[in-house]
């Protein structure tokens, strides 16, 4: 299980997932924009924008707000042009981070990344020192009441790649185009589907051996996911099990 994934739950049990939704909500609808002005605005012959639209969906933005998103994208409302960027780097202890941006100014971006790991104790790093430790997938997390078998079949049968014990969820792994099929799959298989998104998945994951080296590589994936033009960061650490408890209890 990726301890990446595990501190993202305890943020969402602690309610910081609420006290963020409005920056939530506002990069969700920069997603939906991109796609749809690099795609199309028709879901059905755009598959990012169909997952975009999706993802907006899940987090509970209304339709009317993806609607004009997507206008915005074809041209049929006044937008703003974003650029899509990936920086790349290190955390402490040698964990690779890897950043997917949207954004309207290059440098204040670039420059806002780069004091965040001078401040976070990491280091920024050339294209392609990172990206490599990574290969695209599609995620979708289903009910963790689902039971596990039954899960498993319905997985493997709609082209899934792997699931895995995510906490609160399942996750289930599937190649990046066939993210939608296997999703629809499962809701028609009777799962109760909570998300599914596009991600960077860590090809090897580095053990994090204390709470000190969790927090301090945590403190910096927060201050880079805190950043109005930062919509992912994806990163290969794993925290243990016993580590993990160490930090949920304090």
């Amino acid at each position: 299980m990726s301890g990446h994934s595990k501190w993202a739950t305890i943020k969402h049990k602690k309610g910081a997932a609420d006290a963020r939704r409005g920056k939530l909500f506002a990069k969700l609808i920069r997603q939906v924009e991109v796609a749809a002005r690099q795609g199309g605005g028709d879901p059905d012959s755009n598959p990012t924008l169909r997952t975009m639209y999706q993802k907006a969906r899940d987090a509970s933005v209304p339709l009317d707000t993806i609607d004009r998103a997507v206008k915005r994208g074809t041209g049929e409302l006044e937008g703003v042009s974003y650029e899509q960027i990936t920086y790349e780097g290190y955390a402490p202890h040698g964990v690779a981070v890897l950043i997917e941006v949207l954004t309207d100014n290059r440098n204040r971006t670039g420059s806002e990344i780069r004091t965040a790991f001078s401040r976070g104790g990491g280091s920024m790093a050339e294209p392609g020192a990172v990206a490599w430790q990574f290969e695209r997938k599609g995620s979708v997390l289903v009910d963790r009441a689902a039971d596990e078998d039954d899960l498993t079949l319905a997985a493997i049968d709609a082209g899934a790649d792997d699931i895995a014990d995510d906490g609160a969820a399942w996750r289930i792994t599937t190649p990046p185009g066939d993210l939608p099929s296997v999703r629809a799959s499962l809701e028609e298989a009777g799962f109760a589907v909570e998300s599914s998104d596009l991600i960077m998945a860590a090809t090897n994951l580095v053990p994090l051996a204390s709470a000190g080296d969790a927090r301090a590589v945590l403190s910096l994936v927060d201050a880079l996911e805190d950043n109005d033009d930062v919509q992912a960061v994806h990163a290969n650490f794993d925290i243990p099990d016993d580590v993990f408890a160490e930090l949920d209890a304090g």
